[in-house]
């Protein structure tokens, strides 16, 4: 797939534009086209920056609320356009305290936000499509077909929904926030709807308002070889590549794109990532598939293979879903293989999975609706 062919596959699945009760969101417009709307609207254009400030600093949602407008303003502006939010078709809480939102947009199709809290942090995981293009065998998300790209709005509001629930809206420092980081992880192949995900991110990285900085936002792709440089450029966020295996012909069957850019070229598409350095590593996810891709000599591989790049090694012990093909390594196995990465000096945590009794953990996320639909097709 060239480069050219990537965005045919945007314009495929392009998103359609959304209106609420018949108008325009100002959700994921950019500060610039929020002040062309103004200048229409015969509204002063620094009125944008005040409206930019009270929804994505104080998470504002009612023109009412807008108190540095003169309600003729108010007025004015509400009669064309909300401040809009996803619904909510469920909220399930996790023993372990993770959350997850099933979202219906505008148009009626839904995807899920995983929440997941920390001591004195949390990261949100944000989906990017209505299903999945990548087919992963080991992954339940991949099981979907891919619907739509969401726009930037829909990326956005599920971080406003987040904070919403946490209520973080009065929390102006930084680092006091239970909200810290962000990573493109959830139902989607970011970098197949780089433009929509490329849009929200800048705006969530904007200092005059959400500002989680590119440092805290992590970008996880398959492995889109043709858009990593860019993304690493123009975004110059955290990169996580999913790997789970060493070798093509393993990661053909679990990844299916790796037939399209194979590992040698995911792999310099790596070495050349613009944003990566010592401080900033790249981290590969790699799961951990009983008698698949956890031998020893599947560690002794990787080492040589990741050699010379600045990368961080998240082994992900599998997390079953109904149906899965795969079991997950025995804890032994895994502990042997990260002991071996770590004395070859690649830092290889083994990440605690979270929230799976209420399918939250990676690699479990598919909407609830879409099961229903599966199930009742299927005369379940």
């Amino acid at each position: 797939m060239t480069t050219h062919n990537i965005h045919g596959h945007a314009a495929r699945f392009a998103p359609p534009e959304i209106l609420i009760d018949g108008k325009r969101n100002l959700v994921g417009l950019t500060l610039d086209e929020l002040k062309a709307e103004m200048v229409a609207l015969a509204v002063e254009p620094f009125r944008a920056k005040q409206i930019w400030t009270a929804i994505y600093c104080h998470g504002i949602k009612d023109f009412d609320a807008m108190t540095t407008l003169a309600k003729p303003v108010r007025e004015k502006i509400a009669e064309k356009f909300v401040i809009g939010r996803p619904s909510v078709s469920a909220a399930p809480v996790s023993v372990d305290g993770s959350r997850k939102w099933l979202l219906k947009m505008g148009d009626g199709h839904e995807v899920e936000a995983v929440y997941i809290p920390e001591e004195d942090r949390g990261a949100l995981c944000v989906s990017c499509q209505v299903g999945c293009t990548n087919s992963c065998s080991f992954c339940h998300t991949g099981t979907m077909r891919l619907v739509r790209n969401l726009d930037a709005s829909e990326i956005i509001m599920q971080v406003m929904q987040a904070r919403d629930a946490i209520g973080e809206w009065k929390v102006p420092d930084l680092e006091k926030r239970m909200l810290s980081n962000i990573v493109l992880m959830g139902m989607g192949e970011p970098l197949f709807n780089y433009d929509n995900v490329a849009k929200a991110v800048k705006i969530i990285m904007d200092e005059g308002g959400i500002a989680i900085g590119k440092r805290r936002i992590t970008l996880s792709t398959s492995g889109v070889v043709p858009m990593m440089a860019r993304c690493g450029s123009e975004l110059g966020v955290n990169l996580a590549v999913s790997l789970h295996a060493v070798t093509d012909e393993v990661r053909d069957v679990l990844i299916p794109l790796n037939k399209k850019y194979p590992i040698k070229e995911l792999i310099q598409a790596c070495r050349d990532y613009p944003a990566a350095t010592n401080a900033r590593r790249i981290t590969f996810e790699y799961v951990m598939l009983k008698g698949v891709n956890d031998s020893m000599a599947d560690a002794r591989a990787l080492v040589k293979l990741l050699e010379g790049i600045p990368a961080k090694i998240n082994l992900l012990p599998y997390n079953p879903w109904p149906g899965s093909p795969y079991e997950c390594s025995d804890d032994a196995v895994i502990q042997k293989f990260g002991d071996f990465l770590n004395a070859k000096g690649y830092a290889s945590p083994v990440r605690t999975p979270r929230g799976r009794d209420i399918m939250a953990a990676c690699g479990q996320l598919k909407s609830a609706s879409v099961r229903a639909r599966a199930a009742a097709e299927a005369g379940e």
